[in-house]
This record gives C-alpha cells, sequence and structure tokens, in this order.
C-alpha cells in the first residue's frame, strides 16, 4: 500500500496519486496460475515463526550463496543525494539501513526526505522550487506516467536496467515503463490477499481456515458464537476498502472484467459491481460482525485495526483483520508471534479462483546524476532487498533475494509465492485510477466506500456515486 498513520507506522503501499489511467502498461496478465502459485504458497501458512540469525549472512544481511558486493557500484566520495518516500516509523528506519549499506559501498551520502501524501502534489512543489529530490518512490504507475508526462522522471540508465532484466519478471518490469523505457524500479511489493487471524481466538473458537467466501462467513460465524467480534476493519482509511472491494471483484468478477473496471471502460453501475458490493455487504451490514461497529470501524485506522486484532489476551476486539504482507510491521508492535499467535490465510475465493491483488512502491529519478543512477542500481540489486526483507514488514519481487533472508516462514512463504506468480498477477485497482478517484481521502472510491460501510443496505446508491466520480476523474 498507504495514508501516514497516528501511530508511526503505515503501509507499504501510501495511496497517495493516481492522477492518470493506467492505459499502456503491459505485461500485467492475471491468470489462474498466478493465484494457483499464491494461493499455494500461503495455504500452509500456519507455520512457527523462524528466526533469521543462523543463516551466515554478510555485512549486507543477504542470505548464503550471495556475495556481498555482487552489484558493482560507482566510488561516489563526496556526492550527495536526496530521497523521498512517504514512509514513516519503522519502514522508514529499515530503508534508512539499505541507504546506510549504500553509503558504505560508494561514499555518497544520502538524506531521507519525508514527503507528504500525496507524493505527487509534495513532488511538484519541490520542482517548482527548484529542488526535487533525486529520487522518489512511488506507489503506483499512474504517479510514473504522470512523472515522466511532467517531465520530471527520467530514465534508468544501462546499468540499473541491467538489474531489473536480471531479477525482475517482464510484468514487474513493464509497470514501471512508460512507452518502452524503463523508469521505475519496484523495490518494494505487496500481496494484499490475505488475512490475518489471532491464532488463540480460532483455537478457542474451534474455528477453521476458510478457503471460499461461504466458509469465510461460516468461520466468522463461528468466532463471534464464541464471544469475538470476527473482523477489524480500518475504515478511518479508505484504501483499505478499496483493497477489500478489488479482492472480492476479481475473484467474482473475473481478470477481464477487473481490467475494464480498472481502466474505466465498463461503467460502475455494471451488474458485476452490484454483485461485489453485494458480497461485500454479507460482512460489512452486520454491524456485530465489525469491531465498534461501522462507527467505530470508521475511527479506526489501519495500524489499529492490525494492532486491536492481537492485544487482549483471549478477548481481543477481533479475531481477523484482512490486509497485506506489510501488516506484520503492525503485529510486531504487540506482543504476537507471527507464524504462532497471528497467522493469515489467503483471501478466499469468491468465485473460481482466490484473488491475486499485488502493489508495489518504485523508485524513480528525478535529478539524473552518476549518484542518482547508482542509487536506482543499488535499489534494484537483490543486495538491497535483501537487506530490508531479513528486517521484516516488506516484500520484494526481485527474483535475486534469497527467501531465507525473511525473518520467519510466513513471509518466507508469501516471498517465495509472489516470485513464482511471475507476470500473473493484477496490480491494485484503485492504484490504476486518478487520483481524485481512487486516491484522495474524503473523495471518490474512498469515501463512497466508507459511506456505503456505513450504510451497506444502499448498492444502487453507492454504484451511482462511484460512477459519477469515476466519470468526472477519468474524463467521460
Amino acid at each position: 500500500m498507504r495514508t501516514s498513520s497516528t501511530k508511526g507506522t503505515r503501509s507499504t503501499l501510501g495511496r497517495t496519486t493516481r492522477t492518470t489511467r493506467a492505459a499502456g502498461i503491459t505485461g500485467i496478465t492475471g491468470t489462474t496460475r498466478a493465484a494457483a502459485a499464491l494461493a499455494a504458497g500461503v495455504l500452509a501458512l500456519s507455520l512457527t515463526a523462524c528466526g533469521g540469525g543462523d543463516d551466515g549472512k554478510g555485512d549486507d544481511g543477504k542470505g548464503d550463496g550471495k556475495q556481498a558486493d555482487s552489484v558493482t557500484l560507482p566510488k561516489l566520495d563526496g556526492e550527495s543525494l536526496e530521497v523521498a518516500a512517504v514512509w514513516t516509523g519503522t519502514e522508514q528506519e529499515n530503508f534508512k539501513k539499505v541507504l546506510a549499506e549504500f553509503e558504505k559501498r560508494t561514499g555518497a551520502k544520502v538524506t531521507f526526505v519525508p514527503a507528504q501524501d500525496p507524493i505527487i502534489n509534495f513532488l511538484g512543489s519541490k520542482v517548482a522550487g527548484g529542488a526535487p529530490p533525486d529520487v522518489a518512490l512511488l506507489p503506483q504507475p499512474g504517479a510514473i506516467k504522470q512523472a515522466v508526462d511532467k517531465g520530471w522522471a527520467k530514465p534508468l540508465g544501462a546499468e540499473a536496467a541491467k538489474e531489473l532484466s536480471e531479477n525482475y519478471s517482464q510484468g514487474w518490469q513493464d509497470i514501471g515503463s512508460v512507452d518502452g523505457k524503463p523508469y521505475g524500479v519496484y523495490y518494494k511489493a505487496a500481496n494484499k490477499s490475505l488475512i490475518w487471524y489471532n491464532a488463540q481466538v480460532f483455537a478457542n473458537a474451534g474455528a477453521e481456515e476458510p478457503k471460499t467466501w461461504d466458509e469465510l462467513l461460516t468461520t466468522a460465524q463461528t468466532v463471534y458464537d464464541s464471544g469475538v467480534t470476527p473482523f477489524s476493519v480500518g475504515g478511518a482509511e479508505g484504501w483499505t476498502l478499496t483493497d477489500w472491494f478489488e479482492n472480492v471483484y476479481l475473484s467474482q468478477a473475473g481478470p477481464e472484467k477487473y481490467d475494464q473496471l480498472a481502466k474505466h471502460e465498463i461503467k460502475w453501475t455494471d451488474p458485476s459491481v452490484k454483485d461485489a458490493l453485494t458480497t461485500l455487504a454479507g460482512i460489512w451490514g452486520k454491524k456485530d460482525y465489525v469491531a465498534g461497529g461501522p462507527a467505530g470501524a470508521l475511527q479506526t485506522d489501519f495500524p489499529t485495526s492490525v494492532t486491536q486484532a492481537f492485544t487482549g489476551g483471549d478477548q481481543p476486539k477481533a479475531g481477523m483483520v484482512f490486509e497485506g504482507d506489510f501488516a506484520q510491521v503492525n503485529i510486531g508492535e504487540t506482543e504476537a508471534e507471527v507464524g504462532t499467535d497471528a497467522k493469515v490465510f489467503p483471501f478466499p475465493a469468491v468465485g473460481d479462483t482466490a484473488p491475486v491483488v499485488s502493489g508495489g512502491d518504485a523508485a524513480v529519478i528525478l535529478e539524473d546524476s552518476k549518484a542518482a543512477q547508482a542509487l536506482a542500481t543499488w535499489l534494484a540489486s537483490p543486495d538491497a532487498a535483501s537487506i530490508q526483507a531479513e528486517l521484516g514488514g516488506f516484500l520484494s519481487p526481485n527474483s535475486g533475494v534469497d527467501s531465507s533472508v525473511y525473518p520467519n516462514a510466513v513471509q518466507k512463504k508469501i516471498a517465495e509465492a509472489l516470485v513464482s506468480a511471475g507476470d500473473d498477477f493484477r496490480f491494485d485497482m484503485s492504484d490504476q485510477a486518478p487520483q481524485a478517484f481512487g486516491g484522495t481521502p474524503g473523495k471518490g472510491e474512498w469515501k463512497t466506500l466508507q459511506d456505503f460501510l456505513k450504510n451497506p443496505e444502499d448498492v444502487a446508491g453507492a454504484q451511482e456515486k462511484l460512477e459519477a466520480d469515476a466519470a468526472a476523474a477519468y474524463g467521460g
């Protein structure tokens, strides 16, 4: 993922700007193979957490079989760089360790610049002031295209492109490209088709991990009957609700419809949207199924939605919380151990196939220089990604990363599944939409789904509002 949180952490994919359509972005081919790969990787995630201290890692935190200096970087003594991202808290601190290793290897000095949402607006003010950061981490394909269209972004050089071709599937290369030229290094990714659960709550209730939507509803009722509210929902941040919708819609309507809706080639008044909203209402419409009820959920930010499912002993505020692999960062703020106390299962199949929704943050060069190109090359390398992978709460689409560096068996399986999916995934739909529709707090899809959470009986009204806002944002 998406917005800065009050607890100093942030989901990996900050939902910032969506000012352009994802038209022309190729290579994202979601098929049943992707679903099978990811499902196979996480169906057996009820595993104990594994420590990463005995993997023989070098100073760069890489796993066995990786040379400490496998990527060649130039000497940059005396050079200074600024890197902007919306990341905060643990996520920011972990990324700074990656930058510190770059400094150690090159002699350059790198300063992290905290950006505000939406990041394109933040960068616009910096560009207008004549002082843009050298590199920025952009969380949407549309944001990359906008940066290119505005003349801000600079193409990746030969060395960075070489790292991309060696370490990334074509799909991840393509979503970082505009008109066939590589501009973005997808340093960070997310598997956004996961539901985390409190293992003690499930054990006490006699609940089982569901594989279908109907089974999920049965599991929810079982948890409810045990005296625990089934779901925690971070409705204060509208992006979490778009992720709910996207998983239901992709599985129920299928990848072809998903692509059409993402490009607004079909309207939000389409019957497939009605079906998805009606399905969501099966959970959102049961007030006792959502911690704090709809009103409480709308006051709950994402980090709190995660932590409240894993605090409170045998009586947490909820038994389950939906969101991506990055929820581990927030689980880490509690005493729960991932793999033992906090377990996970794939988002259940609503239709024939379980959904596979992904997202990512791409490094884009704004001030071209030898040092900026070197940093992009570094971020495209397995060396860099391995450092942050070892620290947890991070997922890389870089196939050169040894999965042994991930800090527990759960994260390792999720990472292996993402890489094995290759080009077969669907990128977050709202990240492909114009910012006014898919990425602005209090507006567009975020606001309408928040209203729908509050009043899930009004499916037709939600559809009409979604379509009106989409038509305005997409330009017809």
